[in-house]
């Protein structure tokens, strides 16, 4: 009788095991959302800053502050959401010479590596970004910012936008700023 017993036990304590790793993996899950976020950039454009906003944030991050090895983004914006607060400005920059929406309608980056710099909830990352179909290695400081359940993830870099063939006048500079503030729900 207790060799029945165990022989009935054994597969379920297996399935408990699983179902358990399933919810610890799951507890580090998060989605970006647009409500609570900010992804703004600003440029020089006729010698003076010009900034705008992207949204219609998507993907899937995977975060663990313990385990900083193991995370992972996988972010997207809509790149048809420029917003720069100018309508003819706006359309001009969907068309083809700029970020074509059309052919190319999100912006992405996905990570390689995530690094803690030694400061509690500030790490480097490391990943592609991909604009107009072209992908770019880039880096950068990011803090961690638990929310209860949720993270809010914050950073600043700099790109060339001729790096990622974002066309233009000469009166607009090549280098602009990204600003990011995520609110990272938990799924």
């Amino acid at each position: 009788m207790k060799y029945f017993f165990l022989c009935f036990l054994i597969p379920f304590i297996g399935m408990l095991n699983g179902s358990a790793q399933d919810t610890l993996s799951s507890a580090h899950q998060f989605v970006p959302t647009d409500n609570g976020s900010n992804v703004s950039f600003e440029i020089k454009n006729f010698g003076l800053n010009s900034k705008g906003s992207l949204s219609g944030l998507k993907g899937k991050i995977t975060f663990d502050p313990k385990d900083p090895a193991t995370a992972s983004f996988d972010v997207s914006v809509d790149a048809a959401t420029i917003n720069t607060d100018n309508d003819m400005r706006d359309s001009h920059l969907k068309k083809e010479e700029y970020f074509d929406v059309t052919n190319y309608p999100q912006i992405r980056f996905v990570s390689t590596a995530i690094t803690p710099t030694g400061k509690d909830g500030h790490y480097t990352i490391t990943g592609k970004l991909t604009i107009r179909n072209t992908t770019k290695e880039l880096s950068w400081p990011f803090i961690a910012v638990p929310m209860g359940n949720d993270y809010i993830f914050s950073g600043t870099f700099k790109i060339n936008r001729k790096d990622f063939g974002v066309g233009g006048s000469s009166t607009i500079s090549n280098s602009l700023t990204v600003s990011l503030s995520v609110l990272a729900r938990k799924l």
